[in-house]
């Protein structure tokens, strides 16, 4: 009975060094979650407003000016930039984006993948270990980004967006599509898919492009847009890092909470046991002394 009593008290402290781990850990990701929910919640409205006047200017143009941005291919070579976390013990947030990567993979760019045209820009140490590991024979793993989270500054980003945008218009890439994780709330991180190039254009009902505002530009059309149309496409692409970097903390700091109440409902279950055992172990000794005291009796 005392080896029991020990391994349940070894296990009572081992549980309890876990959980202050994880409420360590926990304080540490609202800390960082905090910095990163305002650098995003500041960011998304005027990424949104910019893209939504970038759909509109490119849905204008008509021919007007030479711009690729816009310009839809058949599509017989993509790239996916599949953006994670660097570390895990952030529930199953790096899973999901994985995921919808796969999805989007083997679906939309099934023929670009089996002809072997396909190449996954990772950013973040968990989608790069991942393609590296189970479609290294597969696709084209570009791996120049992989610690793009070391340095999150607006110049550093703007540098796979650039290379992004230049593949692009010297057509390399066909289609170019962002895996990420969208930061709803601290609980809430979904996985999303957007297409970064070409840039969309607005349809109709009917199917058939539309146009849905006139601007007028100053000084001229031609040198204001190529610096507006990168330069819109560069703050849409930081965008979608920002808000990784968002659900990431979002995710962990929720599954090291759920983790610290777990490992508080598992100490109660495991003291329930202790004190059971202890009580056994007790009432044997009783038994035992009492029933040593009888036997003297009678003898």
């Amino acid at each position: 009975m005392s080896g029991k009593l020990k391994e349940v008290r070894e296990r009572i402290s081992s549980v309890n060094k876990t959980q202050q781990i994880t409420k360590a850990m926990k304080m540490v990701a609202a800390a960082r979650l905090r910095k990163a929910q305002q650098a995003i919640q500041q960011m998304r409205p005027y990424a949104d407003k910019q893209q939504q006047m970038l759909v509109n200017i490119l849905s204008n143009l008509e021919g007007d000016i030479d711009t690729k941005f816009g310009e839809v291919r058949e599509i017989s070579k993509a790239c996916i930039v599949v953006i994670t976390s660097n570390r895990g013990l952030c529930g199953a947030f790096n899973t999901n984006v994985i995921k919808a990567a796969r999805t989007i993979i083997e679906e939309k760019y099934a023929k670009a993948f089996e002809e072997g045209n396909l190449t996954v820009l990772p950013i973040g140490k968990k989608s790069y270990d991942f393609f590296r590991k189970n479609y290294a024979d597969k696709v084209r793993i570009n791996n120049d980004y992989v610690l793009l989270f070391n340095d999150l500054s607006f110049d550093q980003v703007a540098k796979v967006s650039n290379l992004l945008m230049q593949q692009f218009e010297a057509e390399n890439f066909d289609a170019i599509e962002v895996a990420y994780g969208h930061f709803r709330n601290v609980v809430t991180q979904t996985p999303v898919v957007e297409q970064f190039l070409p840039v969309s254009k607005i349809v109709s009902e009917d199917g058939a492009t539309k146009a849905k505002a006139d601007y007028l530009f100053e000084p001229d059309k031609v040198s204001l847009l190529a610096y507006l149309i990168p330069s819109i496409l560069q703050t849409q692409f930081y965008k979608y890092v920002l808000d990784t970097q968002a659900s990431e903390h979002g995710a962990r700091m929720t599954a090291m909470d759920n983790a610290t109440t777990n490992a508080e409902e598992l100490i109660k279950e495991l003291k329930v046991t202790y004190n059971k055992a202890r009580q056994e172990a007790i009432t044997k000794e009783i038994s035992e002394i009492v029933g040593g005291a009888a036997a003297l009796v009678d003898a």
